[in-house]
Formats: structure tokens, sequence, C-alpha cells
């Protein structure tokens, strides 16, 4: 008991009321004995007369005699019962610190005791601490969001191991299916070995192509990776070049429109992949003669005054951007635009596949997650789950503008590296 925190806090407590205690009527015995003269009183023997005779002697004492012994006695007793008040307020500081010790670590019990029935394939359970806003309740608090981050952390990679054992699954019974009846079979001819060797050649090109999704996706939610400073056009223009010869060799042609000297902070690398996962599903889905659409810019919020009127305008060139502020100062308007070393930055892809159906949008960065064409193309369902992850992971966010019939457009919105002033916008950029 006596290595306790309640029982450190109890001894410290009535310690400390013990010494304060002790200093106060030290100091008032101090202060009374100087003021008084401690000297023992003396006795005279007179004469005493009586109507002017001489009746004997008697002993006499001084008033001031008197005075002095009863201020000597005062004082004794104030010592006294200072002793006595000292040893009676020590014992009632023990015991009134330790009820008061243990009522202010009634909650680190509760949190103690919630955490340890805490277990690692159960982390529904939660603090929930009521009581005044203190350090404590901040504390448990603090634990109870932790355990939200830490179950969701968990259920996500629960998730994450079911479903790609599952997506795993089909392509091994695809490969030992076709060696077993290659096995089985002796007589099999040279035409159905290679049809077997093409189909096992399929699915483990399925399976990297999943490894090495899951691989990215782990990568990025990792501390590997160094932000430096780039221009977003650039990793457009380099994620453009990757898949120019994939795109001439199915008959599309990729545009680009890009503003120069877009500059935000973050992993060259990583946002290269997530604009090439775009690309990838634009020229997949595009139809032979289709055209891919590229293009970045700067969203920069410009609030016009006039009616109480609000709005965002999207700036793709500064000549177009210093155009239209003269034309609205010419008509009258009073604007303040954001600096444009701030603002948010934006890459947004556009296709002529299928498009999406508004239930779809809502799902289409879902893990595992195939629209009919993924699914007949046999696609893991990680590319657009990988481009979120690592936009978000850059303070940004990802949209999808779409519907069915006439194409998509991927929008990914990134904070410019000066900042952004808030919240990305919902509209879409793309001219």
């Amino acid at each position: 008991m006596i290595h306790t925190i309640r029982f450190r806090l109890t001894v410290l407590y009535s310690g400390l009321l013990f010494l304060l205690a002790a200093l106060v009527l030290g100091g008032i015995y101090y202060a009374v004995s100087r003021t008084t003269e401690q000297r023992s009183y003396a006795t005279e023997i007179a004469k005493t007369y009586r109507d002017g005779e001489y009746v004997g002697k008697q002993e006499v004492v001084f008033i001031e005699e008197v005075e002095n012994a009863i201020n000597v006695g005062t004082l004794a007793t104030l010592r006294d019962y200072s002793l006595y008040t000292l040893g009676g307020l020590f014992a009632a500081s023990l015991g009134i610190g330790w009820l008061l010790s243990g009522r202010v670590l009634r909650p680190v019990r509760s949190i103690t005791r919630t955490t340890e029935e805490i277990q690692a394939t159960d982390l529904s359970r939660r603090i929930t601490l009521r009581g005044p806003s203190d350090e404590l309740k901040d504390l448990a608090d603090t634990i109870d969001t932790m355990l939200d981050r830490l179950e969701e952390a968990f259920r996500a990679q629960r998730q994450l191991i079911d479903d790609a054992s599952h997506e795993l699954r089909s392509p091994l019974t695809i490969i030992r299916a076709n060696v077993d009846a290659v096995l089985l079979s002796p007589e099999a001819s040279e035409e159905e070995r290679g049809r077997a060797v093409a189909v096992v050649d399929r699915a483990t090109t399925r399976m990297t192509r999943l490894v090495e999704d899951l691989l990215a996706s782990a990568r990025r939610q990792g501390t590997a990776f160094a932000d430096t400073d780039l221009d977003l056009s650039r990793v457009a223009v380099e994620a453009c070049e990757e898949y120019a010869a994939l795109a001439t060799a199915r008959g599309l042609t990729i545009t680009r429109r890009l503003t120069p000297g877009l500059e935000t902070t973050g992993d060259q690398d990583a946002l290269r992949r997530a604009v090439a996962n775009l690309l990838s599903n634009a020229v997949r889905l595009s139809p032979p003669g289709g055209r891919v659409r590229v293009a970045a810019g700067r969203w920069g919020a410009t609030d016009m005054i006039s009616g109480g009127a609000s709005r965002l305008r999207p700036l793709h060139r500064a000549a177009g951007w210093a155009a239209a502020k003269a034309g609205q100062q010419k008509a009258g308007h009073r604007e303040t635009a954001v600096d444009e070393a701030g603002g948010w930055l934006w890459v947004a892809v556009r296709d002529d596949g299928p498009g999406l159906a508004a239930e779809d949008q809502a799902r289409v960065f879902d893990r595992f997650w195939r629209g009919e064409a993924s699914r007949r193309d046999r696609h893991t369902g990680l590319g657009l789950a990988i481009v979120r992850q690592i936009v978000e992971s850059h303070g940004g966010r990802v949209a999808v503008h779409s519907r069915i019939g006439e194409g998509a457009t991927f929008v990914l919105w990134l904070p410019a590296r000066g900042g952004a002033p808030g919240p990305a916008p919902d509209h879409n950029p793309f001219p």
C-alpha cells in the first residue's frame, strides 16, 4: 500500500497541512513570547499599620509581578494546547487526506479498470467519464478517442485481410484447377496445355497486380515517405507521358490543359501514382477513338460583394483571371481575391467511358469495389481506393462527377504550398 499514489498523496497532503499549521502556531507562540516578560515573581515582608498602630508583618507581592506570572502561565498553556492541536490535526489530516485522495483518484481507477477489460479482439469498451471538465476527463476523452481510432483501424485491417483473402482465393483456385487438370491428363494436347498456361498466366498477373496495389496502400500508411516541394502540373505531365503509348495503342487521344507553377508539398511518387491510377481507369474505360482529358489549375475564392452574393471561381490562367477581375471592377463590383500562393490546387481526369450512376459514386472509392467494366476486366478494385488514400494523406480530397452515358470526371483537390483557406470546394473545376 505504501507504493500506491493514494498513500503518497495522503502523506503529502497531511505533511503540508501539518507543516503549515506548525508554522502558524509556532509563529503565534514566538510572537507572544517575545512580547511577554518571562521572569519569576518575588515577595517582600512589609510592616502593617492600622489606624496608625503597628499590627504586624505581612508578605506582599507587587501587581506587576502578578501580571507577569499570569502571562507566563498563559504562554505555557498556549504551548501545550498548540502541541495537542498539531497532533490532532496531523491525525485528522491523514484520515481526510486518505478519503479525499481516494475520491480524486476514483476516475483513475475507472480508467484503469476499463483499460484492463479491453482486449485485442474487443475494443468496444469506453471509459465515458462524467464529471467536471478537468485534466482527468481530458485524459479519459483522449483515451476514448484513441480507442475509436484503434477500433476503426482494426476493423479496416480485418476487412482488408478478409477482402484480400477472398480476392486471392479465386486466382489460386483457378491456378490449382488448371495445373491439376494438366497433371491428371497426360494425353492432353499442346493446345490444351497452352490454354491452361494462358489461364494460369492471367491468374498470376491478376494476383501480382493485387499484391502490388496492397503494398502501395500499406506503404503510404507508413512513415517512410519524405514530403518535398513539387509542381503538381509537372506530376500530371509525367503521368500523361507514362500512358501516352497505351492510349495510342487503344486509339485514344490524351489532351492536356495544365496551369504551370502549381506548387504544393507532398510525396511526388505517390501523387504521380494517384494521377496514373486515374489515367489507367480512363484509358481502360474509354471507347476507341475517344479522348482522355487532363487538366490542372488553382481554385481561388473571390468574395463578390454585390447583393450579398458570394461564389467561387476557378483560376485557369492568370490572364483570364485578370480580365475577369478588371471586368467586374468596371461593372461596379468590389471584390477581394485570396492570395494565389494559397488556396486549393486541382488535377482532373475526364474520360468518355460509360459513366457512373449516382448510387455508385458514393462507393467508387471503397476498397475492392468494382463496376461492371472492372468486373469484366477482372480489375482489383483497389486503384481508386489508393488514390483516395494518397490524396487524403496529403490533406486533400478526391471527388467524382459523372452521369450515365456521359463519362466521368475525377478531381484531386490538394492544398497549395501556402495552405488552404478552408475545406476543398465541391464544384467541378474542369472547364
